[in-house]
């Protein structure tokens, strides 16, 4: 039985891109939505997309080499904790929903910030600073677009989204390289 430190060293060798990509490509249809469709309409693309995202990602898992449905790979104690975050973030539209029905157009702040929060564990699981910074980088601008664009905030907040997926790919495809 390997130590929880060797476990977490195993664990820090995956790529981690499935789960990025399928965010980056779930905010990206709500930024179209947001564009292209009335406010009506993209509340339910981002419901079903945000939503989606796991489901997402452990299809795109198999082109990256996780493959999260492997049932061959060793047990391992950080995926489960790994996916005890993303089910905290899943958990989140219980305060999510009710500012919704107070104030629809708080959806893209109160989801895009309480989903980013499965960032911060992962961080500390992989000892590696991208995890706090995406959730940081994207906390402070989801608030500070919420602000200054009352007007746009189901295109802004998800293109920043999208922008922080982008970065935070990048630096993870470059760790992955390090690895």
């Amino acid at each position: 039985m390997e130590t929880l430190e060797q476990q977490r060293r195993e664990f820090s060798k995956g790529p981690f891109l499935a789960t990025p990509i399928s965010g980056l490509i779930a905010w990206l249809l709500v930024a179209i939505s947001g564009i292209f469709f009335s406010d009506r309409v993209t509340v339910w693309v981002l419901f079903i997309a945000t939503g989606s995202i796991v489901y997402l990602a452990l299809f795109i898992s198999k082109f990256t080499g996780e493959n999260f449905m492997d049932r061959n790979k060793p047990k391992n104690v950080f995926d489960g904790l790994f996916f005890f975050s993303v089910a905290q973030a899943v958990l989140v539209y219980a305060i999510a929903i009710p500012f919704f029905l107070t104030d629809y157009t708080s959806l893209p702040l109160s989801v895009g910030i309480l989903t980013g929060t499965m960032w911060l564990p992962f961080s500390w699981i992989i000892q590696h600073w991208i995890g706090i910074v995406h959730a940081i980088v994207r906390t402070v601008s989801i608030v500070i677009l919420w602000y200054v664009f009352p007007d746009l905030r189901f295109v802004v907040i998800p293109l920043v989204i999208v922008v922080i997926y982008v970065a935070t790919l990048v630096v993870l495809n470059n760790r992955k390289k390090m690895i």
